[in-house]
């Protein structure tokens, strides 16, 4: 079988492709792949690293916000557009796939939709619980249409679609708590694992700095990334003060796995992935949605959890120190919470969720070829 993959952007469009090619290539491991993307996004460098061919497409996004340089941004990705589509063309005939699959960002459409024109089996996976702007157009020309959540399916017409969940790399289930914490040099006191995504969150880290020094005269335990928009707030001066045996601060998180395994409440973003490995492994979380992201779909992921009642949900207009640390003294005198918080979002988590993928993929290019 021969598949080809595109998605881009961010690591929420990233992964779940890189996860689907594992997925099958578990399954048939003779299959070839292909992954297009930017020249210029986090795919031309993660792809490689993962050991899978990548080519690019030159795709920008449209900006919503009226300016003059965005009018001129916005001529440059018309332009590119049309010289996508003549790319994707090259592209599908040089690689001849038996099924096109798109995990999202703006790259997937002119890839996907060209594949649909050319009658090639063609599927997408949309993460999150409101779907993006590039799902609901393509939605229009694909043959399926796999969901995180079914909540997405109110969005589409319903036949074509199949809820799969999200697809979660296997080393996020590898490792227990008391493995990881050993790993990692810390004891068995509470541990709380944040961050604010590949970019940092400002405000998370504000909060994160101040409730670090005050969780600490509990005993609490924390892994904290900065990223690099918090290289300002968590100066030397000031990791020379938080840095002991108690916390782990880094601007990147790199073991991610071994991270989340060690901890018993995460405060971070509500991105799909992040969600679905916080599901997979089943741990409580404190979630702080970002508020400038399309369709405010972060909130929407992150209130499908606090709904199951694994999640606390705070909006970044109303998160303070203060209520932070509010809500981590409740959880910390009653422990029963966190570990029911644990177990209700890991009941979320699609057990089958590598099989049903498969299946989608497996079954619609046997139809589409016979």
């Amino acid at each position: 079988m021969r598949i080809l993959l595109t998605g881009g952007g961010t690591g929420g469009h990233i992964n779940p492709a890189l996860a689907i090619a594992d997925i099958v290539k578990q399954r048939e491991a003779n299959t070839q792949f292909l992954f297009a993307g930017t020249p210029f996004g986090m795919e031309a460098d993660l792809i490689p690293k993962a050991g899978y061919e990548f080519t690019s497409i030159n795709v920008h996004g449209f900006q919503r916000r009226i300016s003059a340089e965005n009018i001129k941004r916005n001529i440059e990705a018309v332009s590119c557009l049309l010289s996508a589509d003549i790319r994707a063309g090259k592209i599908i005939r040089n690689f001849k796939p038996d099924v096109v699959i798109g995990t999202g960002g703006y790259v997937s459409g002119p890839v996907v939709k060209k594949a649909a024109k050319l009658k090639i089996p063609t599927i997408i996976h949309e993460s999150n619980a409101i779907p993006g702007l590039t799902t609901k157009i393509l939605s229009k020309y694909v043959d399926k249409i796999m969901l995180t959540v079914p909540e997405s399916k109110e969005y589409f017409k319903k036949e074509n679609c199949v809820v799969t969940g999200l697809p979660v790399r296997n080393i996020f289930k590898a490792k227990t708590k008391k493995d990881a914490r050993k790993e990692l040099g810390l004891d068995s006191n509470m541990t709380i694992l944040s961050f604010g995504g590949s970019l940092g969150a400002g405000k998370i880290n504000e909060c994160m700095k101040d409730v670090i020094e005050w969780g600490n005269t509990l005993d609490i335990n924390f892994i904290h990334g900065y990223s690099g928009n918090g290289k300002n707030i968590f100066t030397p001066p000031v990791l020379s003060k938080l840095q002991n045996k108690k916390n782990i601060i880094s601007e990147y998180i790199y073991n991610m796995d071994v991270c989340l395994a060690a901890a018993d409440l995460v405060i971070c973003r509500s991105g799909a992935s992040t969600l679905a490995e916080i599901e997979a492994v089943g741990r409580g979380s404190i979630l702080i949605p970002s508020p400038i992201v399309a369709n405010n779909h972060q909130y929407h992921n992150a209130k499908v959890i606090e709904k199951a009642g694994g999640a606390i949900v705070i909006e970044q207009a109303d998160l303070t120190s203060s209520l932070l640390c509010s809500k981590i003294q409740n959880l910390f005198e009653q422990p029963h919470k966190l570990i029911a918080m644990g177990e209700k979002v890991h009941s979320l988590h699609i057990l089958d969720t590598e099989d049903r993928i498969y299946d989608v993929i497996k079954t619609l290019q046997l139809t589409m070829n016979n």
